[in-house]
This record gives structure tokens, sequence and C-alpha cells, in this order.
């Protein structure tokens, strides 16, 4: 028996094995994945054409060569298609694997884009290095792109196809692109910026229906408008991955259920990175992913620590026009205040008292982040 099993081997389960090896040597530990499991930085993926990346220079070691730096038995290509807790085992197309102590680091599965249509099943999305291994030689020889999404990773990968000399039309519901995260002026400045580069908008819309035509895709808008196109890139959202857990009998809500140790309602279980619902927060970002790992290193070599979230701006890798953002609380009260120059823009969100919930800072301002993180209080001290 492996006394610690991982599933999964993106950033948090990786990070978590590199946390671990950093306190015990020698302990067994058995990684599990249903890919290749080459190690890589999932936030490349959607800046990495622009830089002139291919996919496989993103990776930076083989599951081989991390098994042997990490002293850990990987299993490459394999699926967990449930969760035993009463006997501490995993079921897996391979057989069963048993553990003494098992995290799920599952990460999080793509929006279905729900379109119709003929051509519905060409739509692509980018998740992990094999999605973009496969999106990149299909973007070979074509130069229109129809993005479905214009949140975080819409306008990432709308920035990126622009600099790579592609015409981009993203398609978004939202009023401006980033509407759950910036003000309006900041979205607009946003929009203008990236359609200046090659890059048209269609607000306040949703795809229905994607059909083939002689030579690409004609995407089918609400209101009976088309969009053509020489590819579709669905990017509208992720959610974290929670069926293995639920059918295991352990809690889950947006994410998996998990306290400040990382500990879900299943004793032994742990849950980190995206697919973790961390005392009530879902925070699909890279830096509460590195402090949940180490966290959960120092915790399974039996330090009594917990999850402390600071203060932790989120940049926007929209290289035409940078933003750092610290979005207030669901439950903060207040209104944007902003002010904008040559610069760029700050927008403030305060309370009725004159405290700062948050902020969002556009272009050369993007600078002043550090300071303003300072002002905002603590997700969870």
């Amino acid at each position: 028996m492996s006394p610690l099993v991982i599933l999964g081997s993106g950033l948090a389960g990786y990070g978590l094995l590199r946390e671990f090896r950093k306190r015990d040597a020698t302990t067994p530990v058995t990684l599990i994945t249903a890919d290749d499991g080459r190690v890589y930085s999932k936030p490349n993926l959607s800046n990495a054409l622009s830089q002139g990346r291919a996919p496989a220079q993103l990776a930076s070691e083989t599951a081989a060569q991390a098994a042997a730096k990490f002293n850990t038995t990987i299993l490459t290509h394999t699926r967990v298609s449930g969760i035993d807790p009463a006997g501490n085992r995993l079921i897996t197309d391979g057989g069963e694997i048993p553990y003494s102590r098992l995290v799920l680091a599952l990460g999080a599965d793509p929006f279905p884009h729900g379109l119709s249509g003929d051509a519905a099943q060409d739509v692509l999305s980018v998740n992990d290095l094999d999605d973009y291994t496969r999106f990149r030689a299909a973007l070979e020889g074509k130069h229109k792109v129809a993005i479905l999404g214009g949140g975080l990773i819409g306008c990432e990968f709308a920035n990126d196809l622009a600099a790579g000399g592609h015409a981009v039309t993203v398609v978004h519901l939202g009023p401006w692109p980033l509407e759950r995260l910036i003000p309006e002026p900041m979205g607009q400045t946003l929009a203008q910026t990236l359609e200046a580069k090659g890059v048209a908008w269609r607000f306040g819309h949703t795809a229905k229906q994607v059909d083939a035509t002689g030579n690409g895709y004609r995407l089918t808008l609400d209101d009976g408008s088309q969009v053509e196109a020489d590819l579709v890139l669905s990017a509208i959202g992720l959610r974290s991955r929670t069926q293995l857990a639920k059918a295991a009998g352990i809690p889950v809500n947006r994410g998996i259920v998990v306290n400040r140790k990382l500990e879900t309602g299943v004793a032994g279980i742990y849950a980190v990175g995206d697919c973790a619902e961390v005392a009530g927060h879902v925070l699909p970002f890279v830096q509460p992913l590195l402090i949940q790992v180490r966290a959960l290193a120092a915790i399974l070599t039996g330090e009594n620590v917990q999850v402390s979230y600071p203060v932790m701006p989120v940049m926007v890798k929209t290289s035409a026009w940078p933003i750092a953002v610290q979005p207030p609380a669901p439950s903060a009260t207040g209104d944007w205040h902003l002010e904008q120059s040559e610069k760029g823009i700050v927008a403030r969100h305060l309370d009725e008292a004159g405290s700062l919930n948050g902020f969002a800072l556009g272009g050369a301002e993007t600078a002043r982040r550090a300071e303003l993180a300072k002002q905002v209080e603590a997700l969870l001290a």
C-alpha cells in the first residue's frame, strides 16, 4: 500500500508532490494521471503562440523524469472510475490501487458549449497540454478564429491569437469583457485595445449553432446573425471536477468541500487546486493553489497548520493592455471609483465608509497592485 496517493498531474498534483518531497524524501508516493504525465504550467497555454513556443516546449519534464526526480511511482494513462473510502482503495482501468491517504487534485472541466449543428463536435476547448497540442495543430494555416466567451481565458486567447496575426471574433453574453471582475470603463478600454489588434466583439449574444461550410464553420448566434470562422474555440468557463468525489459520498458543493486543513468530509481524503472549495472559496488561480499545496505538504508531514489566504491580485495576461484585479468579496457592498490617466486606469471598490474592498488596475497602473493589496482585508486570515 502506498501511504500517499495523489490523483492528478496538473499544477496542484505535481505542486503537492514537489512540496511534500521537500519535507519527506522517503515515504512511498503514487501519482495517478489520465494523461501522459508531462510537467507543464497550464497558465502558459493562453500566451504561448505569441511567444513563439510550440506545445512540446511547454513541458519541462516527462513523467519518467519526474518519477525519478521525486522518487515517486507515476501511473500514466490510468483512469480512476471510483473511490472506495471504506476499503481505502481506488478503482481504475488498471485494477485496484490501495491508499493510506488520498489527495484529489482533479482540476476542472470546461463547461459544455451546448451548440447544435453538424459541426458541434469540431468545437475545441483548451484545458490541458493535449488539448492545446490539438488546438495548435488545427490552427495551422487558419486565419479566422471565433472564441466563445470573453472572460479571463477568452480574453487571454484573443490577445494571444491577435498578436499572432489571426483575425478573432469573440462572442460574449456580457456587455463588456471580464464584466464579473472589472468595471465597464476598464472593460471598454480592453475591448477597444484588442479591437485595434484585430479582435471583433459580439457582446450581449451567445452562439446557438455551428455548421461546417466548404472551408470552415458558420456560427449562428441567438439573434440569427452569423459569424464565419476557420476554427471555433470555446472558453465559456470551467467547473470543478466533483463527480468522482460525489459518487464516493464525499461532500461537494461548487467544488469538493474541504476545511482549512484541506480535509474533505471523509477521513484520510484531501483535495487541492481547482477542484477544491476551501472554506467556501473556489479560487481557480495559481497563487491560492500554491498556498494550498504548501499547507497540505506541511499537514501531511505532521505540522498543525491551515490555509490562510492573503490578498492575491490576479494578473490577466492581455499584453495589449494588462490588467491586475483583486475582486471584492461577493458579499461586499459599495461602488467602483475610477481614476484615469495616460498610464492607465485605477478602479477602487469602496464601501460606504471608504474602505477598500477590492481593486482593478489597467495598463501601466498594474505596477500599483502590491501597494493597493496592503489596503485590502485578507480573504482568510
